[in-house]
């Protein structure tokens, strides 16, 4: 006869995958690469086209939900993939690749994403010129007051302005934006290849000099900048 056990069940033992940390760093692996797809990415600025705001180097946060759930607008800084029509993808070497998809999955160190990031001027539909009597960018008509903007390109009215021969490198004819693309522009207008780089110092309209970002290109609306610590910042909702 058995003798009897009071009714206490004997703990049950955990299985060996559940304590081993290689499952516990693969799940931590997965859901980063979750949060990155779905939520929010870290992006790395690579150029100087968006200082003061973003200096080259500057770990920024991107957020994929703010685009998902509405069309991003004027005034948003946003990272997009680089259109073929902005030049040639970056070569990178098989160990500069594997780095850059370590870097991809964790959000640290290397990027295999041939992103850029730019300030949004221009939406859908909207016509963008450059420059008024003040020597300000114009969208429908209405000067934009940019104080954002640090280093511009000369224009002196009356010296060097949209009148003179030659005209101010500032200037660009009215450009439509089409349906579901942006024009973007660089905070540091004097130092960024953007939509209109082609166009400045044109005072007549010319066919295909701007080049768009589309919106499907658009990866996420910049809302932070979290490296380097004495940079670390929140960006408002319009992008200031």
């Amino acid at each position: 006869m058995t003798a009897a056990t009071g009714g206490v069940t004997p703990p049950r033992r955990r299985g060996p995958l559940r304590r081993s940390p290689l499952v516990h760093l693969i799940l931590a692996v997965l859901l980063l690469a979750v949060t990155q797809t779905l939520l929010i990415k870290p992006f790395q600025v690579p150029s100087r086209s968006m200082a003061p705001t973003l200096e080259v180097g500057d770990r920024i946060l991107a957020s994929r939900v703010a685009v998902a759930v509405s069309a991003p607008g004027p005034g948003d800084i946003v990272v997009f993939s680089r259109p073929d029509d902005w030049g040639p993808p970056t070569e990178r070497t098989l160990l500069r690749t594997v780095a850059g998809w370590v870097g991809d999955v964790v959000g640290f160190g290397p990027s295999n994403q041939d992103a850029l990031v730019k300030r949004i001027i221009g939406g859908p539909g909207s016509t963008v010129r450059c420059c008024s009597a003040e020597g300000l960018v114009q969208v429908d008509g209405v000067p934009l007051v940019e104080d954002y903007v640090v280093d511009d390109l000369p224009f002196i009215p009356g010296v060097n302005d949209c009148s003179t021969t030659p005209a101010s490198p500032r200037c660009f004819a009215a450009i439509s934006v089409p349906p579901d693309a942006y024009l973007v522009m660089g905070d540091n207008r004097a130092n960024s290849a953007d939509s209109v780089v082609a166009c400045r110092g044109l005072t007549a309209p010319k066919e295909s000099c701007a080049r768009f970002v589309g919106r499907e290109d658009v990866l996420g609306k910049v809302v932070a900048v979290m490296w380097p610590l004495n940079r670390v910042g929140v960006f408002s909702d319009d992008g200031r």
